[in-house]
C-alpha cells in the first residue's frame, strides 16, 4: 500500500466554475507538508501548498485531506474512455493498494515515518466537480457508482510524498465502512441508523447531524 502521488492545487478562475477553485491539482515534485488545517471556514486544506476555493464547505479539520485510489480512477478510465491522470478528482493523495471506499470510519493510516490520518467520510459530489469533468449526468454516475473516495482528518502532522508506504495502525470494531456513510448520505437514507456505530467523535460532524435527525425522527 502506498502513495502514488500526492497533489496539491492554486485558486484559479475557470470557466466551468461558478467562483474560484482549487479542485485542479497537479501531482507535486517533491514533500508536501501535512497538518491540520483548523475549523471548517477558517482553515482550508491539510496540505500546505494546497488551496481551498469554498471554506464553507470544503476543507477544514474534518475534511483536511482527500484520497482516492488509482485501481478506482482506473476503473473509470475504462467507463469513460480516457485518460484520467491523478489529482483529477481533485484528490490530495492518489492510492494504491489500499481499499479507500471499504475504510471504516475511524481507520487510522500511517503514510511515511511521521503522518497519521484517520478516516471520517466519504467526498459528495457537487457541480465544480461536474464542471471539471465535463461529463454529462456526471453528478448522477459518480453517485451510482458509490466509489466516492474518503476524507481523512490529521492526527499526527509531517511530510509525505509519492512513494511513501501506507500502514493502517488501526481498525474500529464496526463495520461503517465509506462507501456505506456515502449510500446513506445521498441514496439510500434508511442507512443512516447503522452509520450511528461509527461514533459521534470519529464521524464527520455534518454526517453526525444527518444520523441524528434521522434516527430521532
Amino acid at each position: 500500500m502506498q502513495l502514488v502521488s500526492v497533489n496539491t492545487g492554486p485558486l484559479r478562475d475557470p470557466a466551468y466554475a461558478d467562483a474560484r477553485t482549487a479542485i485542479d491539482k497537479r501531482p507535486a515534485g517533491g514533500p508536501v507538508a501535512v497538518r491540520a488545517p483548523g475549523p471548517k471556514g477558517e482553515g482550508g486544506s491539510g496540505l500546505v501548498t494546497d488551496a481551498i476555493g469554498d471554506r464553507r464547505r470544503h476543507g477544514g479539520d474534518d475534511q483536511a485531506v482527500y484520497a482516492y485510489a488509482r485501481e478506482d480512477l482506473d476503473e473509470w478510465e475504462r467507463a469513460l474512455g480516457r485518460e484520467l491522470a491523478p489529482g483529477l478528482f481533485g484528490e490530495n493523495l492518489t492510492t494504491s493498494g489500499i481499499d479507500v471506499n471499504g475504510a471504516l470510519v475511524g481507520e487510522r493510516w500511517r503514510i511515511g515515518a511521521d503522518v497519521l490520518l484517520e478516516v471520517t467520510s466519504p467526498r459528495v459530489p457537487c457541480r465544480t466537480f461536474a464542471g471539471r469533468l465535463g461529463e454529462r449526468g456526471w453528478v448522477k454516475r459518480f453517485t451510482a457508482a458509490a466509489l466516492p473516495g474518503a476524507y481523512l482528518r490529521v492526527l499526527e502532522p509531517g511530510e509525505v510524498r509519492a512513494g511513501d508506504a501506507i500502514a493502517v495502525e488501526h481498525r474500529p470494531g464496526h463495520d461503517v465502512t465509506v462507501a456505506l456513510v456515502f449510500r446513506a448520505v445521498t441514496t439510500e437514507p434508511g442507512l443512516l441508523p447503522r452509520v450511528a456505530a461509527a461514533g459521534r467523535e470519529a464521524l464527520h460532524p455534518e454526517v453526525w447531524r444527518k444520523v441524528g435527525n434521522r434516527t430521532s425522527g
